[in-house]
C-alpha cells in the first residue's frame, strides 16, 4: 500500500469517527424520545380531524409516504431559522428554547408520520434497500456508546439519584 492511499484511509476512519461522534447525541435523542414522542401524537387520533389527517397518510402510495415523511422536516426549517436570528441577536436562551421544542415537536411528528408510512416507504427499492443498514448502523453505534464507560457511569449516577430522590420523597 503506497503511502498517499495509508493516508487517505485515515482519514476516512478519522473522518467517519468525527461524524459518528457529531451525530451520537442526536441518535441518542431520537432513541430516546422516538416511541413516547410518537405515543403522544398518537393520543391525537381521537380527534376527528387528525384521524381523518392519519387514515390518509396509511393510504398514501410510496412517493407520497416519502414526501409526507420529509413535509415536517421542510416546515421547521423556518423555525431553525428564527433560533439562529435569535442567537444572532444575542438571545442565546430563547434560541435554544426554539431549538428544543422544535426538536421535540418535530421528532413526535416524524415518528408518528413513519409508524403511519413505514409499510409503503419500504415499497421504495432504495428505501427498503438503505433503511435497514441505516438502522443496523445505528443500533451498533448505540450499542458502543451504552457499553462505554461513561455511559454507564451516567447511568449508575442517575439510578442513585433516583432512588436518593426516592427515599426523600417517601421519609
Amino acid at each position: 500500500m503506497t503511502f498517499l492511499a495509508h493516508l487517505l484511509r485515515v482519514l476516512r476512519a478519522l473522518l467517519r469517527a468525527i461524524a459518528t461522534a457529531l451525530v451520537v447525541p442526536l441518535l441518542l435523542f431520537e432513541e430516546w424520545g422516538w416511541e413516547p414522542l410518537a405515543a403522544l401524537v398518537a393520543r391525537l387520533s381521537h380527534l376527528p380531524l387528525w384521524a381523518a389527517l392519519e387514515e390518509r397518510l396509511r393510504r398514501l402510495p410510496p412517493w407520497g409516504a416519502l414526501l409526507a415523511f420529509f413535509v415536517p422536516v421542510l416546515l421547521l426549517l423556518p423555525v431553525k431559522v428564527l433560533a439562529l436570528f435569535l442567537f444572532g441577536r444575542g438571545h442565546a436562551a430563547s434560541a435554544l428554547t426554539v431549538l428544543v421544542l422544535a426538536k421535540l415537536v418535530g421528532t413526535a411528528i416524524v415518528a408518528r408520520i413513519f409508524q403511519l408510512v413505514e409499510g409503503p416507504l419500504m415499497r421504495i427499492p432504495w428505501f427498503a434497500r438503505w433503511y435497514p443498514r441505516w438502522k443496523a448502523w445505528k443500533d451498533r453505534v448505540l450499542d458502543f456508546v451504552r457499553q462505554s464507560r461513561p455511559w454507564r457511569l451516567v447511568r449508575a449516577l442517575n439510578r442513585r439519584l433516583a432512588r436518593s430522590w426516592r427515599h426523600f420523597r417517601e421519609g
